[in-house]
């Protein structure tokens, strides 16, 4: 029986010490005048897929108009690519077909490390009320599809709608 109950303790708390759900860091610039809150990464970095990680971070912009700006970045284990100048396509697929989908310059030296950003819309809609399902990173010279499983999609959207919530 203890042997039993020390078994269920260890289960509940290695998928306690799994879970994904990040701290939001929230900091304002000198001037007053930016918010920003993103995932606590400090730790690690919450996972999407294997070999992808990711961090959320909203900046939200003090004023006339009150803005908020989304960017989810990407960064992706042994990920690398010696294509000189070129551009790559970042996307996001959800569930319903729908894809966001960014295009960035690879690096001036000619070697992607491994690190990319995807703007979302303000708010992120689609990344609140969608599942998300793959994320596909093309450099021209290589594609790379992660599929995202419905626990780690579930915790991103998790964490999205913690950071859409920090004050």
């Amino acid at each position: 029986m203890r042997k039993l109950a020390l078994s269920i303790v260890f289960v509940l708390t290695s998928l306690v010490m799994n879970a994904q759900v990040a701290k939001i860091i929230t900091s304002v610039n000198e001037a007053g005048d930016v918010g920003r809150f993103e995932l606590d990464c400090s730790k690690r970095f919450p996972v999407l897929a294997k070999g992808l990680k990711y961090t959320i971070t909203r900046h939200e912009f003090k004023g006339a108009d009150l803005k908020n700006t989304y960017h989810v970045m990407l960064v992706m284990d042994g990920f690398f690519t010696d294509a000189l100048n070129s551009n790559m396509t970042i996307s996001a697929v959800f569930s319903d077909g729908t894809a966001v989908t960014e295009q960035e310059t690879i690096e001036t030296d000619g070697y992607f490390d491994g690190a990319c950003t995807l703007k979302l819309a303000s708010p992120p809609v689609l990344g609140l009320t969608l599942d998300l399902k793959q994320v596909i990173i093309n450099t021209g010279t290589k594609q790379v599809v992660y599929t995202i499983t419905p626990e780690k999609s579930k915790e991103f959207k998790t964490n999205l709608q913690n950071v859409v919530n920090a004050k």
